[in-house]
């Protein structure tokens, strides 16, 4: 929309050049010539002096009104041979030119700092990557182009984006395994609920509603570890019900039914919870929005689709839980009864 650099030229300067041939006509040393014009409008303090027991300066320097425009110090005068005074504009002319008030420094390296504003279809990974594209065709050899503020985190973090969502969903499946004791179920857990929360987050962002940024990257691992819990609740009670005998079918039926209302509940918490994120306004409701759409829009489609792909997915790759002694069928103790009195 708009750019603005913080280099600005302007800042009137007057440069005194020196004519070698006419100073060395005049008999004027450069030297003193320097001296003489830094004693007069340097405002250098040499000095001091008492009066009336007060401490006062001494700063040698023409009238204000004697140097107030550059054309004035044409009428300045030197020493010259023998302690002759020339006038200045026998030997020297003036040159006028703007340059900046103050030059700023990056990385401890002379900076020119840009900053503007994106328009709302452009996502900031698209304006950096013309920005530098731009950059390698006008900028002379020798000049970099540096990052700052949420630039400088989406080049230096952002490529490390899909490495930090594997060791994540590493992390949960291994903390999964640990607790169920086994390699299938976290699968079951992962396989059936991130892929599709996962999609429906990224769905919004290629929309246009939001854009894949640091903040919504966040928010699509956080989005794994909230929506692995409602797979939790289907599968560990289904293997419950497993162990007492019901058939693998009418275990995660009956798991998905009475997890219903924990899932809805909590997922509905979470929901209501970030929705505020999604209205914000103000400074820095782009970061706000970026992670409120990525976590709202990914909890809804995860746990409607979660009620169903999970219980689909556990029939096809659950192992099977045998009974445990406390809670076999009435038959077979019967059966083991019959045989111990034969």
């Amino acid at each position: 929309m708009y750019a603005d650099a913080d280099l600005k030229y302007d800042q009137p300067q007057t440069e005194v050049v020196f004519d070698h041939d006419q100073v060395r006509s005049q008999g004027v040393d450069m030297s003193q010539a320097g001296a003489d014009l830094s004693t007069l409008l340097g405002g250098n303090y040499v000095n001091r002096f008492s009066i009336q027991g007060r401490s006062y300066k001494v700063i040698p320097q023409v009238k204000r009104s004697e140097r107030l425009t550059p054309d004035q110090l044409k009428d300045i005068y030197v020493t010259g041979t023998n302690g002759k005074l020339v006038p200045l504009s026998t030997f020297a002319t003036l040159r006028n030119t703007t340059e900046p008030r103050e030059l700023k420094r990056f990385q401890q390296l002379n900076a020119v700092r840009i900053q503007g504003v994106i328009p709302p279809p452009v996502s900031l990974d698209q304006a950096l990557s013309f920005l530098e594209t731009q950059a390698k065709e006008m900028l002379p050899p020798g000049f970099t182009v540096d990052y700052a503020g949420q630039s400088r985190q989406l080049r230096t973090e952002g490529s490390k984006f899909l490495a930090i969502f594997g060791l994540s969903a590493i992390l949960i499946f291994l903390v999964l395994a640990a607790q169920f004791e086994s390699f299938r179920d976290p699968f079951v857990i992962l396989a059936g609920s991130a892929p599709l929360a996962v999609s429906g987050a990224l769905m919004f962002t290629f929309l246009g509603f939001a854009t894949l940024n640091i903040y919504s990257q966040v928010g699509l691992i956080t989005l794994v570890g909230l929506v692995a819990k409602n797979g939790i609740l289907i599968v560990q009670f289904a293997n419950q019900l497993r162990e007492t005998g019901v058939a693998k079918l009418q275990a995660v039926i009956e798991a998905a039914g009475t997890r219903l209302r924990p899932i809805l509940m909590t997922s509905a918490a979470t929901v209501f919870g970030h929705l505020p994120l999604v209205f914000a306004t103000g400074p820095g409701a782009g970061a706000r929005n970026s992670i409120g759409i990525t976590l709202v829009s990914g909890m809804i489609i995860g746990t409607f689709f979660t009620l169903f792909v999970v219980p689909a997915v556990y029939m096809l790759v659950a192992h099977s839980h045998a009974p445990t002694a406390a809670t076999e069928p009435e038959s077979e103790r019967a059966a083991e009864g019959a045989v111990a009195s034969a």
